[in-house]
Order: C-alpha cells, then structure tokens, then sequence
C-alpha cells in the first residue's frame, strides 16, 4: 500500500541528463576555486597522461567539498555526476542544469545504467561515489559487485579519486565544527578501455576496492597531522556507540576531546594525533577504525545467530519530489533478516506499507544530525519512486547499528541464495 499522497507523481529519474555545457563546466571550476580558498590542499593526478574521455571516475565519498576536488580533476572535460535525489531539494532545475543524473541511493535503479552508457557514448566523463554515502569513520564504505559489472560493460577507461583528510577536516558524525586539516586527493587512473573489457567482474572489483581503499586516521598519524581543536571528539559516540568494556549498546557519549560510557563510566580521550586512549585501564581500541569494525562484527554475529531485530516508532518525512518533505507524522518500523525493513503507518486517513525485502536493499542510507529535515539521526528507507526518512522516536542512538545489519542481513541472504543455486 502506498502513501495517500494528493498528487501522486513522483519526481521522475528515468530521464536522460543534459550534456553539460561548457560555460558550467568552467563556472562549476570557478566556484570550486572560491570555496577552497583558505584550506590547504593539494590535488595529484597519476597514470593519467593523454586520458580524454570518454572515462569513468569512481571517488571515496567523505564530505561535500570531495565534488569540488574532483571538479579539480575533471576540468575542462564536461562531467555528469550521479546524484541522490535529496541532493536535489529545492534545486531540481539547477541539478539537471549542470547535468546531475538523479537517483535514490541503494534501490535497483535500471535507468540509471542507461543513463551512464549514454553519458559515456557521447564523449563525456561519467563521476560518480560507489559508496554511496559519507564515509561514518574515514573509512572505504561497502562498495557493490554491480560496479565491476558497469564498468565491464562500458568498457572505458577508469579513475579513481582518493580524498584524503577530507573526514578529518569535516567528520560526518559532526560535519558542522570544521577543523584545520590538508587536504590531499590522488587521481589515478586504475583501469584501460582494453583492461575493462578483457578482466574479469571479480578483477575489476577487486582493483577498484583495493585503489578506493584509504583509511583516514591512519593517514593522520602517518602524515604528522595534529588536530588540536577543543571539539575534536564531539559526536564520536554516533559512529563508536558500543561500549568495548562493559559491552552496552547506545549508551555511548561525547564531550569535547572525550568520549565515554554512561553505564559504566569508562573514559577514552581522543588525542591530537586521532588515536584513542583509555584514561584509566586498559585501552582496548587506540584506532577509531578498528572500533568501528568490531561493532561490525558484533551485529554480523546478531543476524547470523537469528538475535538481531529493531522495532521502534518513527516520525517520517517522504522525499516523493523535490521540492520539500512531506511530513507524514507518526509511524511504526521494522527491520529483521527475515522481512527486511517494514514501515507501516497512516497518511490523510488512509493506511501505507512500505516494505523493502532482505535482497532489496545492499546498504542503508543514514544521517546524522540531518541538515534538510531536523537535526537528529535517521535512516533513509528509499524505493523506486520515494524515500522515507524515519527518526526513532524512542531508541537512541541506533542508526549506524541498522545499517551493519542492513548490509550483514544482504550479504547473509545472497549467501544463503547462491547455496541454494549450486
């Protein structure tokens, strides 16, 4: 059952984008300039000599400024960027303008393959960010084997920009206190026209995740670089919300350079050098990455034992178009790996189901402090033809756990699904 809406239409993605005209091309330059003025940046291209389009640039995705380093090298060849479609809000005119290819993150969107082989046949540089999403702790997010399949049947050339300190700089888990990184982004190009049409899906997969791949925190502490900002730990707690000594869920804060339990009261300082220290006994986790991934791990264990389920009211606000969210009031969410995510309320008198099974959805789009809608956690429940934001209304603190299982609960069905093929 969908939403009661009174005007039914959806913003419609299955459309073509324009090619890009060359007065937005250097605008779009210009403007990158201006708005990197004042930071410390350097942008390094590789393997690169002679490369025209058409190409594809595939980019590690950590923070909005990432569009305007890889305006850096892409400039002057015209570039259409896959965009989700909340970055549409209220400029759709605008978006298609510069010849975004909208899209609503992790549904299977089969004209948006058409559109990047269209943008690829006509000369042009297809960009777009694998992962999908700002990287929750400066590291390389789960990228999907559809990717080698793209670029195996386009058979282009691929880039691949690495951002580096771009977390650092603007950490998603508090994007608002900027700090005073540089920024360093490589260019490289990973792959022939020749070698993606000859390789394999599974090679190319794996030299795009191997070039992608980079680790935020460690290249602070490799490259010297001191964060001495008096926030620097502020809204950490989002992204490490586990505590590691007495094992509580979501009951994780932060505090200027600290974070903390508040069940058992156990302190960690996060230093200038971005490693994490007990302030007393011992410190089970220096490496804020190596935090995040046994969160991980703890929530893949909870879905293969059958033990993971979230059920929580939630306030939802629909994206069906783009000039403003509709505000659809209360309403209840599940998510288990046996049903995948069900969201059920009632808009304008009329009742609505939203389901997404397990196979449907390979990641999850979540946001923390949401600056479109209201700043508080969420996660972006998208089909086809819209996106339902939901904000708990009684967990706290939950949203990075949905999305470990949404991607554990995929991978456990895919898995389940090509055993049962042999």
């Amino acid at each position: 059952m969908e939403v009661n809406y009174r005007n039914k239409k959806s913003y419609n993605t299955a459309h073509y984008p324009i090619r890009q005209p060359l007065l937005i091309v250097w605008l779009i330059w210009i403007l990158s300039k201006i708005a990197l003025l004042g930071k410390k940046y350097k942008v390094e291209k590789i393997n690169m000599e002679g490369l025209r389009p058409p190409y594809m640039v595939l980019s590690n995705h950590m923070y909005f400024i990432d569009f305007e380093l890889a305006a850096m090298v892409t400039t002057p060849h015209r570039v259409n960027n896959v965009v989700n479609l909340d970055g549409y809000y209220r400029r759709p005119w605008l978006m298609e303008l510069i010849g975004a290819i909208g899209t609503r993150k992790f549904t299977m969107d089969l004209h948006l393959i058409k559109s990047i082989n269209r943008v690829l046949k006509r000369g042009d540089v297809l960009c777009m960010y694998p992962e999908a999403r700002y990287s929750p702790c400066g590291t390389l997010s789960y990228i999907p084997d559809s990717v080698g399949k793209l670029i195996r049947m386009n058979k282009v050339p691929v880039v691949a920009i690495v951002h580096h300190g771009n977390h650092l700089h603007s950490p998603f888990w508090n994007f608002r206190k900027k700090r005073k990184v540089p920024l360093h982004t490589t260019a490289t190009q990973i792959l022939t026209a020749e070698q993606a049409a000859t390789l394999s899906v599974e090679e190319i997969n794996s030299i795009v995740r191997k070039a992608l791949w980079y680790d935020d925190y460690r290249y602070q502490k490799e490259t010297g670089i001191r964060i001495t900002e008096s926030y620097r730990a502020e809204g950490l707690h989002k992204v490490l919300y586990q505590c590691p000594h007495c094992m509580t869920e979501s009951g994780m804060s932060s505090k200027g350079t600290e974070l903390f339990c508040t069940e058992c009261g156990k302190r960690w300082n996060l230093n200038e050098d971005g490693t994490l220290s007990a302030l007393e006994g011992e410190t089970e986790f220096s490496h804020v990455p190596d935090w995040f991934e046994w969160e991980r791990e703890q929530v893949k264990k909870q879905v293969e034992e059958g033990t993971y389920r979230f059920e929580d009211d939630v306030d939802v606000y629909s994206q069906p178009r783009c000039w403003r969210f509709m505000h659809l009031g209360a309403a209840h969410l599940t998510h288990d790996a046996k049903n995948g995510f069900v969201l059920e309320g009632f808009y304008r008198g009329k009742p609505y189901r939203i389901q997404r099974q397990p196979l449907q959805t390979n990641s999850l789009h979540i946001e923390y402090d949401y600056c479109y809608i209201k700043p508080y956690d969420c996660v972006d429940v998208s089909t086809e033809k819209d996106s339902f934001f939901c904000y708990p209304a009684n967990a706290k603190n939950v949203v990075t756990k949905i999305a470990f299982a949404t991607e554990a609960i995929y991978q456990l069905n895919s898995r389940r699904g090509r055993e049962v093929l042999k």
